[in-house]
């Protein structure tokens, strides 16, 4: 599949991601409503709407401010620069547990949105507030472990070892996620193997 790159397909069809792309399986369909809820809030705020990663991403004074996303499960807001807002109402939550701060608004129910509009509208004039000011968050990088089995390899192949270590430490550290997550010593020493090529080209885990 291709990611989308106009704002309209992603409504309409999808971002693009998964064959569910342009059917009516597709997880923006199934709440379209909400989604299209989170869209005129986020356009009467004044951001600017753009597509990035497949999805609406919404900009303020140059900077990313939220993203609109949508799974099986439920549909979110995510926000940049999380790890600046105070969240007075305790509702933001991590996305998963790898996720330093939390940094999105997940809902179950289309209807939630108009429910939580005033909350999230002062959210984004928080946030848009701190991208004006040019204010980003501490820089407070979290150090993942690298398992055996990769330090093992990278030790046997000094051509990888050199690709590994040029990476940006986001790259290095979607890599130790990946692998620590498997169950299996041989699980992670095939995603090293199928993972070679990658690396080798400078790209994260989950980059294509």
């Amino acid at each position: 599949m291709v990611m989308i790159t106009e704002i309209e397909e992603f409504f309409n069809l999808g971002c693009g991601r998964c064959k569910r792309f342009a059917t009516p399986e597709c997880s923006v369909q199934l709440w379209l409503s909400g989604l299209l809820a989170l869209r005129r809030i986020c356009r009467e705020a004044g951001l600017e709407e753009h597509v990035k990663w497949g999805h609406p991403c919404y900009m303020h004074a140059g900077r990313n401010i939220a993203l609109i996303g949508a799974f099986r499960g439920n549909f979110r807001l995510s926000f940049m620069n999380a790890a600046l807002l105070k969240d007075p109402e305790n509702v933001l939550r991590r996305q998963g547990a790898n996720t330093a701060h939390p940094d999105m608004l997940c809902f179950e129910e289309a209807g939630k949105v108009d429910e939580m509009a005033p909350v999230i509208r002062a959210y984004l004039k928080e946030a848009m507030s701190y991208a004006e000011r040019g204010i980003r968050p501490d820089a407070t990088p979290r150090e993942v472990a690298l398992p055996d089995e990769l330090i093992e390899a990278l030790d046997a192949d000094p051509e990888l070892a050199e690709a590994f270590w040029t990476l940006t430490p986001g790259r290095r550290k979607s890599y130790a996620i990946n692998l620590n997550a498997a169950k299996t010593s041989a699980t992670r020493c095939a995603r090293i193997a199928r993972f070679r090529d990658k690396i080798l080209a400078g790209k994260g885990a989950t980059e294509r």
